[in-house]
């Protein structure tokens, strides 16, 4: 019986991803698709960078999370020591995570756990990932009060998870090419707990930007990069965002220089350029990591003997994967590859 409303939930997610829709609209759409056979108090689901697994827009169902509990479930995902973040998953190649699976242990002291579903009332959790062609695009949370997520729930999941992935990829490229910068650099000082110490006037248009998404929205995001510059070996943290808009803009954190592990974080907050995001829509076209290679190569402006030399490989190779590419972005020719990838209205750098 599963079986077929996958298949029914597969050919509704495919058709939404033919509609032209955002990413989060796309995800608005498919959390109901799926809540109509996993029932769930709570869900959120996050589209993914797939080059640093950083969640770049939130959608939730009908139901909110309260307001005070946002930040320590961004603290969760970014931490890196609580198990069944979306990022851990999505490295493992794991489809489907019930959090009643992890070793006892792990279930009593877990974080998420204790700090935000239990005292929500809830108690039971499934995360999937939304991965397709080696590229996670994107993962999905469902909570509930009651009884545990059964095993024909996990298997209905991991069969949807494809082809939402598919359909998150193709709203991606729908995105991208909308983007907009409008508002310069920004710099935000943040204290020992992630609070802001100092905003500069354009990190507040950013604010007043992404608080339209959801309140407080802002101070989530803030959180979560905080929190992954900390847990980072580098003292670096990067993520591209989504804004009202449709553009996206990046966020990058930095550890300030200290003596102790309470030292303060700068975030940057800046418009995407097209370098920050033509990575994003070589893996939205489903390229392979040779084809986005030289890809990357011909929008520098190489030659095909140049990117022979500069990847050791024959030049009848470099026009091969340059065919296939052409065929999987719809274009004929390198002026064409180059127009799809960077259009006028991103900057490449």
């Amino acid at each position: 019986m599963w079986e077929g409303r996958a298949r029914t939930a597969r050919r509704d997610i495919a058709a939404l991803a033919t509609s032209g829709l955002g990413v989060e609209a796309l995800h608005a759409a498919a959390i109901d698709v799926v809540g109509a056979v996993v029932a769930n108090d709570f869900v959120c689901w996050g589209s993914l960078d797939p080059a640093t697994l950083v969640m770049s827009s939130m959608t939730s169902g009908r139901n909110r999370i309260a307001p005070d509990y946002e930040p320590l479930l961004a603290e969760t995902e970014y931490a890196g020591d609580v198990p069944n973040s979306f990022a851990e998953l999505a490295r493992r190649g794991q489809p489907v995570a019930r959090l009643s699976d992890l070793p006892h242990r792990e279930v009593v002291r877990h974080r998420r756990l204790n700090d935000v579903w239990r005292p929500l009332g809830l108690e039971h959790e499934v995360r999937t990932t939304f991965a397709v062609d080696g590229d996670c695009w994107g993962a999905g949370g469902f909570v509930r009060t009651g009884s545990d997520f059964t095993d024909r729930e996990l298997e209905f999941l991991a069969a949807v998870a494809p082809a939402i992935a598919a359909a998150t990829r193709v709203a991606v490229r729908t995105d991208a090419h909308g983007y907009r910068g409008e508002t310069g650099p920004s710099i935000v000082v943040t204290g020992p707990t992630g609070e802001p110490r100092a905003v500069t006037a354009a990190a507040r248009s950013w604010q007043d930007e992404l608080d339209q998404i959801a309140p407080g929205r802002f101070g989530v995001l803030l959180q979560a990069v905080v929190t992954g510059t900390r847990a980072a070996t580098s003292g670096t943290f990067q993520a591209r965002v989504q804004t009202t808009s449709g553009g996206w803009v990046m966020l990058q954190g930095s550890r300030l220089i200290s003596d102790d592990d309470q030292s303060e974080v700068v975030v940057t907050i800046e418009p995407a350029s097209g370098q920050h995001l033509v990575g994003m829509l070589l893996a939205a076209y489903g390229l392979t990591t040779r084809e986005r290679e030289i890809c990357l190569e011909v929008i520098s402006g190489y030659t095909t003997a140049e990117i022979a030399g500069r990847l050791s490989i024959s030049p009848h190779t470099v026009q091969d994967h340059l065919k296939a590419a052409f065929a999987k972005v719809g274009v004929r020719s390198r002026g064409e590859l180059v127009a799809t990838l960077r259009p006028d209205d991103l900057t490449i750098s």
